[in-house]
């Protein structure tokens, strides 16, 4: 259509503000629309994203003719705590530190609502210095352990629903560290993908990834226990029968954060508001 005929001239990002479909709250959605607005978005992420994904193809080749650990999980989480604390953005470290606790609150929604012989999983940080000790390890740990522990157990809805901790603490994303950058979140993952492979082995590797493809799995049990389509909707065909690790994994890890995140609103908005 020619501009002359063009009868308003919308802006992209308050369209995505306004779309009713979103179930986050609104000073989220700013908050993740502000940090995909930043000059790092535009500028850094497409060559961050191409060498990282070059560097990590060449490393997991290395590995497999030098499959020894290169370096230390204590190191991993030292260098990537340093990282995010000199050149991530304030705003995407708290959506990062965000994440580990809605993940955590769904994966104990569905032990607390299913006859799961395991016992409610307890990573919550809070802080940047959360982050470390082996968080990121123990995160994809526990959507194993989940998934496992249901082996046998009919998943059905429940006679009540019970929706208790799935509120989101007060996180310290510590705004008074001053930063020599301010990289939005999915450029901050595309470099930090890099230690992971360096620091995890060829089989922790493929098992941190594969972990992208339950997403699926974990929705479709939200379903059956809320009996809810809604949940179905954000489905995005990931078999986990499809042992395919040779995947663009900051693109997937950003999608599964924002996955996690709608099916938590949705959540607390079954439970009758904001927890």
């Amino acid at each position: 259509m020619s501009p002359e005929f063009v009868k308003s001239d919308p802006s992209m990002w308050e369209a995505i503000h306004a779309d009713p479909s979103i179930p986050l709250e609104r000073s989220l959605v700013r908050m993740i629309i502000n940090d995909q607005r930043r000059l790092s978005r535009r500028w850094l992420f497409p060559y961050a994203r191409f060498f990282s994904r070059i560097l990590v193809t060449a490393i997991s080749l290395i590995k497999r003719v030098l499959p020894m650990r290169w370096m230390s999980l204590k190191t991993m989480d030292a260098l990537c705590l340093w990282f995010l604390r000199r050149f991530v953005a304030p705003d995407a470290v708290e959506l990062l530190i965000r994440h580990f606790v809605v993940e955590t609150n769904l994966v104990n929604f569905i032990i607390r609502n299913t006859p799961a012989d395991i016992e409610p999983v307890t990573l919550r940080p809070t802080t940047l210095a959360g982050l470390g000790e082996n968080a990121v390890v123990e995160h994809d740990i526990n959507v194993y352990d989940v998934l496992i522990a249901l082996e046998g157990v009919q998943v059905e809805a429940p006679e009540r629903l019970d929706f208790s901790e799935l509120d989101v603490p007060p996180l310290d994303p510590e705004r008074r560290h001053p930063r020599l950058l301010r990289l939005d979140i999915q450029t901050a993952l595309c470099l930090m993908n890099i230690p992971f492979c360096i620091a995890l082995s060829l089989e922790e590797f493929r098992r941190a990834i594969h972990s992208l493809r339950f997403d699926d799995s974990f929705l479709e049990i939200l379903a059956v226990l809320t009996k809810d389509d809604t949940y179905r909707h954000w489905k995005m065909g990931g078999l986990s029968l499809w042992m395919d690790t040779n995947v663009d994994v900051p693109q997937l890890v950003y999608r599964h954060a924002l996955v996690c995140e709608y099916a938590h609103a949705h959540l607390v908005k079954s439970a009758g508001g904001d927890r």
